[in-house]
């Protein structure tokens, strides 16, 4: 190993250390089942906002966005803005709501389990989709969390691929297995502020490096007068139907937001519905922070090699290579940790709320109120065989980041998204109506993103008409079925009330 090497492995072997060390801390006040899904719901503001975000941003933050910016220029960036403009309308309309009402249904503290509540749902057939449609796209998304750590590994230190994805696999699993909820939100605020310290430095350095904005602007035009590309436009250069889809698609990341298993998992878990204002503030300014400087990092990556005359193979690792020429490699190896921080605090809240799935609203439904230490081991060996399954899935290299967390998004955002708003706006929708919009968000989704004909012939984001289907489908069947439960009329009233006194 090169003496630049192991500067940077060295700084990646304290950070590891350092979220096994917050592992073990969390493991010692983790006692119950309930504690190990979701930590006494008892978040502050500051942790659950800045492990929202954490969660929320996996590898592609660092990864597959700034790759696609360098790739094709600003057009990309639309996806950015949808991201910060849901993020802010997740925290707005639905933390609030869904702290508050998930505690009036019987103070539930998973998504499905909240849904059956909620509908009055006898027949647990909204519970048990549900969950299978939680493990089927976030065996996806851990898979792609996988690819990311790989490909860190191959790239940064020419390690095997599957050395990378075992390695950071392990470490992933270990404080996730131990310190359950609590475990993942402490260092998801650990990792959450390296992100953004390593999003903010790369594009201001570099910038500086380079001669400043004017010269990486010159650069930018002299390589896309070259590729025959418009790196800053927003349109690609080219208003068209093409384009459009392109912008649609983007802005509609943004819409996924609603129906995110590990997000919402943090609006369970906070403190009160009052302290929701203050999280707000801190999770969407952090947001704009590490989209920013994700974006720039793109933007900047073409300035600084065509300045050298040497394009990048992979676009996807901009932000590492530029991380290693810019810094000491003590430093470089700390914001190459960043990388891992994006990518290990989505895999740990994906895991355990994979988890949660299993126990408390698959294995619930065969034997219910199990004792607080089965349900804590069956939620840890639960953990364990997810992972399994991701990393067989992970061994194919080829498979980009950004691509198989697009896919678990929509999934997700189409199957559950609507269904929560309509569940905490309005009190009309009935358990029939949530159970065949949330089938049809996420067959539609399913189909369209997975279909070559589809997908070749129309480039929409799957995530649109993922989501339209849902609500028309919804809206149709919930007035088609009887009214809901009077009890339902009353809980829900009671939610709007106290949400509205704070």
């Amino acid at each position: 190993m090169s003496e630049e090497h192991a500067y940077q492995f060295a700084a990646i072997i304290i950070y590891l250390l350092g979220m096994l060390g917050i592992g073990f801390y969390a493991y010692r006040r983790t006692k119950t089942g309930r504690d190990f899904l979701l930590a006494g719901r008892d978040l502050s503001p500051r942790v659950a906002a800045l492990s929202a975000g954490a969660s929320d941003m996996s590898g592609w933050l660092l990864m597959g966005l700034p790759g696609a910016l360098y790739a094709a220029g600003l057009i990309e960036a639309w996806i950015a803005i949808g991201l910060t403009l849901g993020t802010w309308l997740n925290w707005l309309i639905v933390a609030p709501r869904l702290r508050v009402y998930s505690e009036l249904s019987r103070d539930t503290i998973t998504m499905p389990a909240f849904f059956e509540q909620r509908f009055r749902d006898r027949t647990r057939l909204i519970r048990s989709v549900s969950a299978v449609i939680i493990l089927v796209f976030f065996i996806f998304y851990v898979a792609s969390m996988m690819v990311a750590s790989g490909a860190f590994f191959e790239s940064s230190f020419g390690w095997n691929y599957m050395t990378g994805v075992l390695v950071v696999g392990g470490v992933t699993l270990a404080y996730t297995v131990f310190g359950g909820f609590l475990g993942i939100s402490l260092t998801d605020v650990a990792q959450g502020l390296l992100m953004l310290a390593a999003l903010v430095a790369v594009p201001i350095i570099a910038t500086v490096q380079l001669g400043g904005p004017g010269e990486v602007i010159s650069l930018i035009n002299e390589a896309d007068a070259q590729n025959g590309l418009d790196h800053l436009s927003f349109t690609g250069g080219d208003f068209s139907g093409a384009s459009m889809l392109v912008i649609i698609s983007g802005l509609a990341w943004g819409l996924g937001y609603f129906g995110q298993p590990h997000i919402l998992a943090r609006f369970f878990a906070i403190r009160s519905h009052g302290e929701v204002k203050t999280a707000r503030r801190i999770g969407t300014g952090w947001v704009i922070l590490c989209m920013g400087g994700a974006v720039l990092t793109g933007l900047i990556g073409v300035a600084w090699f065509q300045d050298a005359g040497q394009p990048l193979d992979n676009p996807e690792t901009v932000f590492l290579v530029l991380s290693q020429i810019l810094f000491h490699p003590f430093v470089a190896g700390l914001v190459l940790a960043a990388v891992l921080a994006a990518i290990m605090s989505t895999m740990s809240s994906q895991l355990l709320v994979s988890s949660s799935a299993l126990v408390e609203d698959i294995y619930g439904l065969f034997k219910r109120n199990p004792e607080e230490r089965t349900q804590l081991w069956l939620g840890r060996l639960s953990v364990v065989a997810v992972s399994i399954v991701a990393i067989l899935i992970a061994q194919d290299p080829e498979s980009t980041v950004l691509d198989l967390v697009g896919f678990a998004w929509a999934g997700f955002g189409a199957a559950f998204g609507p269904m929560i708003l309509l569940a905490l706006y309005w009190k009309r929708i009935t358990a029939m109506g949530a159970l065949a919009g949330m089938v049809a968000g996420a067959v539609v989704t399913y189909i369209w993103g997975t279909v070559p004909v589809i997908k070749e012939t129309i480039n929409l984001y799957e995530i649109v008409p993922g989501v339209l289907v849902h609500f028309i489908v919804a809206i149709i069947v919930s007035l088609l079925t009887k009214h809901p439960d009077p009890e339902v009329e009353v809980e829900f009233e009671q939610m709007r009330e106290t949400v509205s006194t704070k």
